[in-house]
């Protein structure tokens, strides 16, 4: 028997989905993602972290520097552009990967990383934040906290930032974290005045059900390749085991009081129009504008979640790029 024969098909596409998806994802799916189990149907081991959060990508750009620095519990890789500083110091932007609180490491969007720092001529400051199960919520949360401190306390010194141009970002459960780090900004002492979010498919509501209550894509797109309502829910109950944790704002900065919303900063969030996650990132960026805050939002068409592997990636990269560069005004 060869091996082809032998392989088997662990997440094939639902029929209902196929004439929705770019014909792209398709074809990326089944060379990747179709002959894996999801992380939910295997046992759980740390060496799973040694394979691609997310299928796919991009080799990394050539920047001025990388860096490793050690904080408290976490690591943060600091990539520097090219060239000679500004007077007052590089813009920076801190950086959280995606994996569901489970998954990725520091290595894991390094292109996503030096594409915001040489395109949008900015220092990032990608966090390596703990991980779940091994380190539940709100272990993630406080590297969050500690990241975002050590940038505003020590970066001027440390990497050649400018304090008065910070910005946050992140993409799935790392654009949950980013969300999370304007609230925590606004309520440091002395607060800490951020000047962008950047969220990519972001989770904002960890009380999403099945049900689609409140968010009505759960249930939409309950067929949706790749992130399924089930692996979703693996993901959030390997984070956060306990329940009554799900309505806490720096679990679910949804939550987050209106006074909070009125003084985060101006966001840009691309949410994909085939992800469970699409309607909480929307209703995410309603609050902010119902909170005077401006908000660009983007839904990228017949997309689902992973879509930093797909060739439309390659738009939100840039777009993405566009909003940063322009947040900084250096592009």
């Amino acid at each position: 028997m060869t091996a082809d024969v032998e392989r088997k098909e662990w997440q094939p596409i639902h029929p209902e989905f196929l004439p929705k998806l770019l014909p792209e994802y398709i074809a990326h799916h089944n060379n990747t993602t179709l002959w894996t189990p999801g992380i939910h149907e295997i046992p759980w081991h740390p060496s799973i972290r040694n394979r691609p959060a997310v299928a796919g990508g991009s080799p990394p750009l050539q920047v001025g520097s990388i860096r490793d620095i050690q904080l408290k519990n976490c690591m943060i890789r600091v990539f520097t552009p090219e060239g000679t500083a500004p007077s007052e110091g590089w813009p920076v932007f801190i950086f959280f990967h995606g994996g569901g609180w489970c998954l990725g490491t520091i290595d894991s969007e390094n292109s996503f990383s030096t594409n915001m720092c040489k395109r949008a001529n900015c220092v990032v400051v990608s966090v390596d934040y703990r991980l779940g199960p091994e380190n539940k919520y709100p272990a993630a949360v406080e590297d969050t906290e500690d990241a975002l401190y050590w940038v505003f306390n020590k970066g001027k010194e440390e990497i050649g930032i400018n304090i008065n141009k910070i910005a946050v970002g992140g993409s799935s459960s790392g654009g949950n974290l980013a969300a999370i780090a304007t609230h925590k900004a606004a309520l440091a002492n002395p607060p800490i005045s951020l000047v962008f979010q950047l969220l990519v498919v972001p989770v904002t509501d960890n009380t999403a059900s099945t049900s689609g209550e409140p968010h009505k894509s759960w249930l939409e797109n309950a067929n949706t390749p790749a992130l399924t309502p089930a692996r979703m829910l693996w993901f959030r109950e390997n984070y956060t085991p306990n329940k009554e944790d799900w309505t806490k704002w720096d679990n679910s900065p949804i939550f987050a009081p209106e006074e909070l919303f009125k003084k985060s900063p101006p966001a840009w969030i691309g949410v994909a129009e085939l992800d469970i996650l699409r309607d909480e990132g929307l209703a995410y960026g309603e609050k902010l504008k119902n909170a005077g805050v401006p908000v660009e939002v983007k839904v990228y068409k017949g997309a689902p979640h992973p879509i930093m592997a797909q060739d439309v990636g390659r738009q939100l990269v840039t777009d993405a790029v566009e909003a940063l560069g322009k947040a900084f005004g250096t592009l």
